[in-house]
């Protein structure tokens, strides 16, 4: 059998677990949507491409890194955080204006300036200016002016409909009174896209540049000074395109988690002829698990006399384009162990053997 082998080495990196948030953990290996994805992506594929990969390989540490997280709330809280005027409203970075900050953890007021840190007078100053506009404009919108106006446009669309149920469809009247409320009815919508307008202009759109920011103490699990060994099953033509395209493979997890590729070949892959014991941790798919002493009815033999031993996961493997994301199917999700003793031997079936030289390399495509 046919396969790819590439080997990579990271100085870290973080696979994260899509349920943590506080505490980003991390898989100890690339889960096989973060491989398969990465690889669509460098070859620029933007439909799913059929690949089956076995995925090895250890770490030397973990650790918990700090960092800061910033949040910025879709609206502005008068009595907390940091109020910031960002750059651009459409992008939530780090480019963006200090304000004012609170002080307290309750009983401040941005608009009242009561306990707050003022960092920009002028800023704040057109804050609350802008806040004064959107309450006025909220209490027009209450007053009689506009909701007598409002009920005057209803009430004569309601005496049209009724007039035009007396006459005939085909009538000169008819036809007038028809054009007479399409007239009305867009004498209407001016008004009200000209009240819209105005509102948008003078308050919706410079207060959405202001936010509020709060910010927590969160943390990473990093694993450092990794080894990857994968191997790809999949048509001639997507190989090659891996082949060609691997060396544009800059990171693997996070972008910041960059690859250093240190080998890509084509090898033959062999059954078993004799035990095998794996140098690398690595994930195998479940129903091939069995212990030492014949627990489970597969065909790789995990090393523990306590029954099978490892960290048990559902991955996904094929998805579809939704919207532009990508969906991954539950009925193709595989269960997979997380294995870092497991051994092969002559008996062994749905596992195949790579010898690379000095290393032998045990691979179990990972499947539904």
């Amino acid at each position: 059998m046919k396969a790819l082998r590439i080997k990579l080495h990271q100085t870290s990196a973080n696979y994260r677990k899509e349920e943590t948030i506080d505490n980003k953990m991390t898989y100890p290996l690339p889960p096989i949507s973060t491989v398969t994805g990465a690889l669509h992506s460098i070859c620029g594929y933007t439909e799913y491409h059929k690949m089956l990969v076995s995925i090895q390989g250890n770490y030397q540490s973990m650790q918990n890194k700090i960092y800061t997280h910033h949040c910025f709330l879709n609206s502005t809280m008068d009595d907390r955080g940091l109020l910031v005027k960002m750059k651009n409203e459409n992008l939530l970075s780090t480019a963006y204006d200090k304000v004012a900050e609170a002080k307290k953890s309750q009983g401040n007021s941005f608009l009242k300036g009561i306990t707050i840190q003022v960092y920009n007078q002028g800023l704040l100053d057109e804050y609350r200016n802008l806040k004064e506009m959107g309450n006025k404009i909220a209490l027009w919108k209450k007053s009689e002016e506009y909701t007598d106006k409002v009920a005057m446009y209803k009430t004569k669309k309601q005496q049209l409909t009724k007039q035009k149920k007396t006459l005939d469809k085909k009538s000169t009247e008819y036809t007038d009174l028809v054009e007479k409320e399409k007239e009305l009815k867009q004498e209407e919508k001016d008004w009200k896209n000209k009240i819209k307008e105005y509102e948008e202009t003078h308050y919706k759109k410079p207060i959405a540049k202001f936010r509020s920011l709060t910010k927590s103490v969160k943390k990473y699990e990093i694993l450092n000074n990794i080894t990857l060994i994968l191997h790809i099953q999949a048509e001639e033509s997507v190989l090659q395109d891996i082949m060609e395209n691997i060396y544009d493979l800059k990171s693997l997890g996070r972008s910041e988690d960059f690859v250093d590729v240190e080998e890509i070949k084509l090898v033959d892959l062999v059954e078993p002829e004799e035990e095998i014991i794996s140098s690398y941790s690595a994930y195998v798919n479940y129903r091939d698990t069995k212990s030492i002493n014949n627990v489970g009815d597969g065909n790789i033999i995990v090393l523990t006399s306590e029954g099978i031993q490892g960290t048990k996961y559902y991955m996904g493997t094929e998805y579809k384009k939704e919207k532009g994301k990508r969906i991954f199917l539950q009925d193709k999700k595989v269960p997979v162990v997380y294995v870092s003793n497991h051994s092969v031997d002559e008996e062994s079936k749905n596992v195949w053997i790579d010898n690379a030289g000095d290393e032998q390399y045990i691979v179990n495509f990972l499947q539904k």
